[in-house]
């Protein structure tokens, strides 16, 4: 293993430092030769016109760097297009001062949903890993893209891209907190749960769902007004089994305005389930985001909302949206970093999740 040091820009600094903490746990410091001032060896100035310059304040000649960085909500309050330039400014930097390897650490890819290739528009994604890739980016990680095919954006022979399932982390949640044990999974559970997709698209993250827990899936197709950003016309609600008395789950990848929940959950209102919950890994909520989820819940349409910290959420946010509960990842970010650096195998982190085994073996998951 070659010697490695874990940096950041300032969007994510307080992020790495919690996932040096738990590096502890997988990786020898002091024989694998580990920086652990890393994550404070970079200077970020501005200029009096606006311009910008990211310096290394360490050798890193012949190191690996492992670079966390969110252009997202962050707890520095740095803006997006900000963000995205001190990032390219840290890469670039980072090749200057000689580094053996890069690899850039995006939990949530602000941009992800940019992925469309129509003839007159930008792709947002595509730009963004472009610029990393072409600054000398050997390695993209990041959490639940958007889409599968977002993948195919990235030559593997310029530079390795692992998309790391988060959803694990929730569903790991869901049984350690509501379930516990196995005859609450066979007698509660898969009699009366069911998870639901946002939309026919997020169908396939609601089955992962539905088929770790062993419960029905319910799918939600909307159709879209594409005249204006985030406005549905109308939803469907597809379910071989009726969803009266059910306990719902809406599983999606991310929460933006939270429109399309709002206008689901009042979709499935009628049809009466006992709740409606909601899961999703990137908690960007944007305005009127909070709003709208206060709301439901007020109104007692929505129970329990379950998101993890890869977009920062400020300690205010549960105070704004009731029942919010905020999944930590810096552990498994911690084990994705030693599992590369030590060239392990990623078929652990990436294997899909099985509440059956896991309740037998809570420890499963993170299991060398």
């Amino acid at each position: 293993m070659n010697e490695f040091v874990v940096t950041a820009t300032r969007s994510m600094r307080n992020y790495a430092s919690r996932v040096v903490q738990y590096l502890s746990r997988f990786i020898n410091f002091s024989s694998q030769g580990f920086d652990l001032d890393g994550v404070q060896a970079l200077n970020t100035d501005r200029f009096a016109d606006g311009e910008m310059e990211v310096a290394i304040n360490t050798s890193l000649r012949g190191k690996d760097v492992v670079l966390f960085t969110s252009c997202a909500r962050n707890q520095g309050g740095i803006p997006v297009d900000e963000a995205k330039i001190e990032l390219y400014h840290t890469v670039d930097a980072l090749k200057r001062s000689q580094a053996e390897k890069i690899l850039v650490f995006e939990p949530f890819v602000s941009c992800s949903r940019s992925d469309r290739t129509l003839r007159r528009s930008s792709v947002g994604l595509w730009v963004h890993l472009k610029i990393l890739i072409s600054l000398g980016t050997t390695h993209f990680i990041t959490y639940q893209l958007h889409s599968d095919k977002s993948k195919s954006m990235v030559d593997p022979v310029m530079c390795a891209i692992d998309d790391i399932p988060a959803l694990t982390l929730l569903k790991k949640r869901l049984c350690d907190v509501y379930i516990r044990d196995l005859s609450t999974l066979e007698q509660v559970v898969r009699p009366h749960w069911a998870f639901c997709s946002v939309d026919a698209g997020g169908e396939k993250l609601g089955r992962r769902f539905a088929n770790a827990f062993g419960a029905p899936l319910v799918v939600a197709h909307k159709q879209r007004d594409y005249s204006r950003s985030n406005a549905i016309e109308s939803i469907n609600i597809l379910s071989a089994e009726p969803i009266e008395g059910k306990v719902l789950w809406i599983v999606d990848d991310m929460v933006d305005t939270a429109g399309s929940v709002e206008s689901l959950i009042r979709a499935l209102e009628p049809l009466r389930p006992a709740e409606i919950n909601l899961i999703a890994v990137h908690a960007v909520f944007s305005a009127p985001a909070a709003e709208r989820l206060t709301r439901l819940s007020s109104e007692g349409l929505l129970r329990h909302i379950m998101v993890t910290d890869t977009v920062c959420c400020p300690g205010t946010l549960p105070e704004q949206i009731p029942n919010l509960e905020v999944v930590p990842s810096a552990e498994l970010s911690a084990k994705v970093i030693s599992t590369v650096m030590t060239n392990r195998s990623m078929g652990k982190i990436l294997s899909a999740f099985n509440a059956e085994d896991y309740l037998k073996s809570p420890d499963l998951f993170y299991q060398p």
